[in-house]
């Protein structure tokens, strides 16, 4: 029997009815009834469009997979969208997408499309430092051998780590990474505790940031990672790898994200050194040039000072001599004064300052993402327009708060020592050590320690 249409006097196949979706056919229903919702809709489009500019070209790009792809889920719901009309295309469209949003941008998950062994760099990693240290280490390892070409040297007390890997659940794929040439477990005696002195590396020679600095020392690995006590990384970088010549201080560079997601920015120093002089600050000045020059391939670096004004008669007494030094030099182009406001900008590709200062700033920034995040959550609309405005914005604020994570970043260079080293946070999990993973295998993979090598007299200048 036909079924009549109330709106309609034309009768409808009775399949046609079990051949909708049932949550499309709520959707079409519950829109019906409400009216209001078409102009609900409309702004929270726009705020998702707003949102989306924001997060940078990436989503403009996705957006249009994601639309094609939604074209076709409603193309084939046939009957159901007739009487819908535009308004059901446009509310269903963003619905559609959303589990889609893991095709956007070069994310994480990208990388392991098709990766040959010839082309895997040798890492060392010291697998007992950090905060949760050897679990989520060992486990961001694994995922790293699989999405980026690496090899990995895994330092650590050998019957922690494979303990932390039969509690995590990884010892199948351990051992699966282990015989396929992609992973070695190199043991080493007590590690070195995040609330030790630096200098207790030199006791504990066999502690697993030094036997992962001496395979760097020994050219079996091109580059070392560690999340444990970054003053005890340094000191043991500069004990078994050396400074480089005319560097008196080795200084941590830490890539900011800046309005343009394909250019982030290299400042340093962010806490190897609290108290600075004129000297060192020019040295940080040519070490992040090069590195700039080199790695994220900036034909030619824009150097900033992090000052309180962009005139060059502002600051502190170590700011009005480090211009004039900066200034002066002509290995690299001295763009001014970079005030705080400016530093994710993406008017400078290089920004130094004083060790103290820009551990502040590194330590405020990690909290940006996910106090604007909070922010944006609380002041959205609550009810039922609150929820639908929300399944909108959603992606578009997951994606501002990833651009703006310091586990999407992973770690920071130590830059001045005869070797790459990457630090990672304290906190770091998996996320985070694939993410400083692969900032170690595109400095490796570059040469830039080649350049470095050629740094010969950087402080020939002095005040």
């Amino acid at each position: 029997m036909a079924l009549k249409d109330p709106d309609s006097s034309k009768a409808l196949e009775p399949r046609s009815k079990t051949n909708r979706p049932r949550a499309i056919r709520r959707l079409v229903i519950w829109y019906r009834r409400n009216a209001a919702v078409t102009s609900l809709v409309d702004s929270a489009t726009s705020s998702a469009t707003a949102a989306g500019n924001v997060a940078g070209t990436v989503v403009s790009s996705a957006g249009s997979v994601a639309g094609n792809v939604a074209g076709t889920v409603v193309s084939s719901a046939g009957s159901v969208m007739t009487n819908a009309g535009s308004m059901a295309g446009s509310v269903l469209q963003p619905l559609v997408f959303d589990p889609l949003r893991r095709l956007q941008g070069g994310g994480i998950g990208n990388e392991d499309l098709d990766i040959q062994d010839r082309d895997r760099l040798w890492v060392a990693v010291d697998g007992m430092g950090g905060d949760y240290a050897p679990g989520p280490i060992l486990e961001g390892c694994l995922q790293a051998v699989q999405r980026l070409p690496l090899r990995i040297k895994f330092v650590g007390e050998s019957e922690k780590v494979l303990e932390a890997a039969h509690a995590m659940g990884l010892e199948e794929l351990l051992e699966e990474t282990i015989s396929n040439g992609y992973l070695e477990l190199i043991a080493s005696g007590p590690s070195v505790g995040m609330d030790e002195e630096a200098t207790v590396v030199r006791r504990k020679k066999d502690a697993s940031v030094n036997v992962a600095m001496d395979l760097v020392k020994k050219g079996e690995a091109l580059a070392v990672y560690s999340a444990g006590n970054s003053g005890a990384l340094m000191a043991s970088a500069i004990f078994r790898l050396g400074r480089l010549k005319g560097i008196d201080r080795p200084a941590i560079g830490a890539l900011f994200p800046t309005k343009d997601p394909g250019q982030p920015v290299l400042v340093l120093d962010v806490g190897a050194n609290m108290d600075c002089k004129p000297q060192y600050l020019h040295q940080f000045a040519l070490l992040g040039n090069i590195y700039s020059r080199d790695v994220l391939q900036i034909a030619k670096p824009r150097i900033g000072l992090l000052n309180i004004g962009e005139e060059a008669c502002k600051g502190n007494e170590l700011s009005l001599q480090t211009y004039e030094l900066l200034n002066k030099e002509g290995r690299f182009h001295f763009a001014g004064n970079c005030e705080g406001r400016d530093v994710l900008s993406g008017e400078f590709d290089v920004v130094v300052c004083d060790g103290f200062t820009g551990n502040v700033l590194l330590k405020f920034l990690e909290s940006v993402g996910s106090v604007l995040l909070d922010v944006l959550r609380a002041e959205l609309p609550r009810g039922r327009r609150g929820k639908v405005g929300s399944a909108f914005l959603r992606s578009n604020l997951k994606r501002i708060k990833k651009r703006l994570d310091h586990a999407e970043h992973g770690g920071a260079l130590l830059l001045g020592v005869n070797g790459i080293c990457v630090i990672g946070h304290g906190s770091s999990k998996a996320l985070s050590v694939v993410s400083a993973l692969r900032l170690a295998h595109s400095a490796a993979s570059h040469g830039v320690m080649d350049d470095l090598a050629q740094l010969e007299k950087a402080s020939s200048i002095t005040v």
